[in-house]
């Protein structure tokens, strides 16, 4: 077991640790969690004997052999395959001294040596490290011609995978990951979640992507407070368990309170009404939800919201026939040919539309994305931009495109030269760009810190479609969760490539997958896209997609309106196949039309519950019996005005709230 005995460690003259004792048990799978700067990394240098405790000793078996990512990779000529099975230094150690044997006279003795090496070679599985090396690289996203390229030849995300498969080849007793997940896509954190579940020895993962902390750990220890605190839990566990702790320390929410009572209002407002029971019982399951949510937002560093989206055309836009790729070019810088990554693409993006982008490493989710960006030309076809569509574009590299001798004050001021430097000030605090912050240099700026800024821009100016690839890249547990909550709420058209899937589950409501070179559609959610991972791309079986039998054009419909979905007639059942098609079309007919009637229900939600307590507030004052005096006739006057325009206003929403309220279960019926 690992032990924690009396431990304090410093990092300057921060503390980070104060007598700290805590016991990890064999075959325990743990997540180490906290804030930034909380002192993650700087445990995980004690576990390595880098850093010693300024008081106390860690203690674990001394026989224990120790795996972790190294963070260097050094320009080597080596083939990639070489250099992951080199995380083996025991078997290299043993193919090394054979070869030094077999370099010797032959005589007994050596003969005798050799034979020794031979079985210790048996013993670490030599004769399979191949084929072990080359699942490894296969899971981690590399093709089979790729692992017989140079190190040299890979640019540093790669890498970093090369150095997390060394250390998946490494045997070991204890495995240490430093975020693993932040240069995979999402095929290649299933196949390592699925690869760390059947590993035998005792884990430690520092991780921001809590569906997998969720899917590999049975323990999370938490730095808070210069202490350690271990849950016997994964991490929603974790979260329950320590906003039971929260509540019971500091007693309810101020925030959640109110959301109960606006929501209650409702239930109280219309249980009674046979015909609006329905909507009843669907606020009552979102009070249920509700405590699920509000404990990790007590926690939340920070939160933000996008401002109200700029009017957008319907169509965004239509692609047809559309061919993405590159343009390749000579050493002159002229084009000589074409490398057409997705082919054929006829799609369109209507206005509320929120979808999430599937697909494989190398597939060409990024290629898509710049395409309807307008970030690459089409190669062939017509991309069609309606009039006033206005793109907030974060791609995978955008941190990297920051000028970093800059200031955030000055990148915002480059896009809203006109606003004043105070208003520009207040929009960046709210992204915790405070005091002098605001005017430093971005250079020392983590890149959480980084990523947050790229947002900021996007936010600022205000756009109807968001196009993001890959925004969780750097960000903590509770920036992820603020930019989670953040695009739940945008009102907006929404295209997201991510491999954060609580981001996904949370923030979109169709799918659809680059796959064998097309855009084809998705019908089914994320464990039907990790079943298909499964069977084709990580193991064997059928390259059929679950929403085979669909051609792309029906899967982009036009938006239909109300009444063609209320008065859809349904087609004689031909086959199963031909009904699922049926299906889906209906349900993505379904979610275009509901999506916006959600956001104005929303809305009115929001504003009816201003309403209220404005409403409350002047009823309060009229229960003052000193508001009647003679003294006080024109204050009075002025609060029974504002008394008949809140009871008036609130009718009016609540009666918008109604009709809406009923077209949507027109819709649902």
């Amino acid at each position: 077991m690992i032990r924690f005995l009396n431990v304090s460690l410093m990092r300057g003259t921060k503390p980070l640790l104060e007598s700290v004792d805590l016991t990890l048990n064999p075959g325990d799978k743990i997540g180490l969690i906290g804030a930034n700067g909380a002192g993650k990394s700087s445990l995980f240098m004690m576990l390595r004997n880098e850093l010693h405790p300024d008081q106390g000793e860690i203690d674990f078996p001394a026989k224990w052999r120790m795996a972790y990512v190294a963070q260097e990779t050094p320009a080597l000529d080596r083939a990639a395959l070489e250099y992951a099975i080199d995380g083996d230094a025991t078997l290299r150690k043993l193919e090394a001294e054979l070869a030094r044997l077999e370099a010797l006279p032959d005589n007994n003795e050596n003969g005798i040596a050799i034979g020794n090496i031979y079985s210790a070679l048996a013993d670490a599985d030599a004769y399979t490290v191949q084929s072990r090396g080359e699942q490894l690289l296969l899971g981690l996203g590399f093709s089979i011609e790729q692992m017989n390229q140079p190190v040299a030849s890979f640019s540093g995300g790669w890498r970093m995978r090369l150095n997390l498969a060394q250390a998946l080849m490494c045997p070991s007793d204890l495995l240490l990951l430093d975020e693993p997940t932040n240069h995979l896509d999402l095929d290649a954190i299933i196949w390592l979640e699925d690869w760390l579940k059947k590993y035998p020895g005792t884990l430690i993962i520092i991780s921001h992507d809590r569906d997998f902390l969720d899917e590999v750990v049975n323990v999370i220890v938490h730095i808070d407070e210069r202490k350690l605190k271990r849950y016997t839990a994964n991490y929603s566990g974790f979260e329950r368990q320590r906003a039971a702790q929260m509540i019971l320390a500091a007693g309810a929410l101020e925030k959640q309170t109110r959301q109960r009572a606006h929501l209650e209002s409702f239930v109280n407002r219309f249980k009674a009404q046979a015909s609006k029971a329905r909507q009843a019982q669907s606020r009552m399951k979102a009070l249920a939800k509700m405590e699920e949510l509000a404990p990790l937002r007590a926690a939340a560093e920070f939160s933000f919201e996008f401002r109200e989206p700029l009017a957008a055309p319907n169509p965004l836009l239509v692609m047809e026939d559309v061919n993405a790729g590159y343009h390749i070019k000579d050493e002159h810088g002229d084009v000589i040919g074409d490398k057409t990554i997705v082919s054929n693409i006829k799609f369109s993006l209507q206005i509320g539309q929120r979808i999430g982008l599937l697909g494989v490493n190398g597939a060409g989710k990024s290629t898509l994305i710049k395409t309807i960006a307008g970030e690459l030309a089409p190669l062939t076809g017509d991309a069609t931009m309606g009039k006033g569509l206005s793109i907030g574009y974060f791609a995978q590299h955008q941190v990297e495109m920051l000028r970093h001798d800059e200031s955030p004050l000055w990148h915002l001021s480059k896009i809203a030269p006109t606003t004043r430097e105070q208003e520009l000030r207040n929009f960046l605090g709210g992204f915790n760009f405070p005091g002098t912050m605001v005017t430093s240099s971005i250079a020392p700026f983590s890149g959480g810190e980084k990523a947050r800024l790229a947002l900021a821009l996007i936010v600022w100016q205000r756009p109807n479609l968001l196009l993001l690839d890959e925004p969780t890249n750097h960000l903590d547990l509770e920036t992820r969760e603020a930019l989670t909550m953040a695009l739940a709420q945008f009102e907006g058209t929404l295209v997201v490539v991510s491999h954060d899937r609580h981001l996904l589950r949370a923030t979109t409501d169709q799918f659809i997958i680059v796959a064998d070179g097309r855009l084809q559609p998705f019908d089914g959610d994320l464990d039907d896209y990790k079943d298909w991972l499964f069977q084709t791309k990580l193991g064997k079986g059928t390259n059929v997609l679950p929403a085979a039998g669909k051609d792309n054009k029906t899967a982009f419909p036009a938006a239909p309106t109300i009444a063609d979905v209320a008065n859809t007639a349904v087609a004689p059942v031909v086959d199963k196949k031909e009904q699922k098609r049926q299906d889906a079309e209906q349900r993505q007919r379904v979610t275009t039309l509901r999506k916006p009637l959600d956001v104005k229900i929303k809305t009115l939600e929001t504003q009816i519950a201003k309403r209220n307590e404005q409403k409350a507030l002047v009823d309060a004052a009229l229960a003052v019996p000193s508001i009647y005096d003679a003294a006080n006739k024109a204050k009075l006057k002025t609060v029974m005005a504002d008394q008949a325009y809140y009871t008036k206003d609130l009718a009016q929403l609540e009666a918008e709230w109604l009709g809406l309220q009923e077209q949507l279960e027109t819709l649902l019926a």
